[in-house]
């Protein structure tokens, strides 16, 4: 199986070039990526459960689905194949704002991404991917704020970023 590269950006999200996943997490490298939001008509957030062999933060809660775009795909397209390859459903998304974010962890690797914020609305249940989804979970936004708060280990590090620096933004 070929490696997934990532797009390496600028703090402008000009494109810069294109590195293997496991290189750029390695180095470091600022890159491109999505973290997605799914919400149900009672405003409450889909979350997952990392699948319990991802090579880092594995078994951790976080936001619905987040990954990388590939070369040439928008954020949105990205969003929807990421969406349905690791949640099982498609929805229409739209993107709220974007940022940047670094975060070490343990094992020697560092997420450094410029991150979009993708929001869409879903009824249903999903049809999660065993080998990346561990579980699912919809939860009110105010549960998830003080779950945070109490118990922040069982959270990824992006996700407990984005729900502080975008909590006011995800309540509209």
């Amino acid at each position: 199986m070929i490696e997934e590269k990532v797009i390496l950006v600028n703090e402008k999200d000009e494109q810069l070039g294109l590195m293997p996943k496991q290189e750029a997490h390695e180095k470091g490298v600022l890159h491109r990526a999505f973290s997605i939001f799914i919400f149900n008509d009672k405003n409450e957030l889909m979350l997952q459960q990392r699948a319990l062999h991802k090579y880092h933060s594995p078994g951790l809660w976080t936001n619905t689905c987040c990954s990388h775009q590939r070369d040439g795909e928008s954020s949105l397209d990205a969003g929807k194949r990421r969406l349905f390859e690791e949640m099982g459903f498609v929805t229409d998304l739209k993107e709220t704002t974007s940022f940047i974010y670094k975060a070490p962890f343990e094992n020697g690797l560092t997420e450094h991404e410029l991150d979009h914020i993708l929001l869409g609305n879903f009824e249903g249940t999903p049809n999660i991917n065993p080998e990346e989804v561990a579980a699912w979970k919809w939860m009110d936004l105010e549960e998830v704020r003080k779950d945070i708060q109490h118990n922040p280990e069982i959270y990824t590090a992006w996700f407990k970023i984005i729900f502080d620096r975008f909590y006011q933004h995800l309540l509209a």
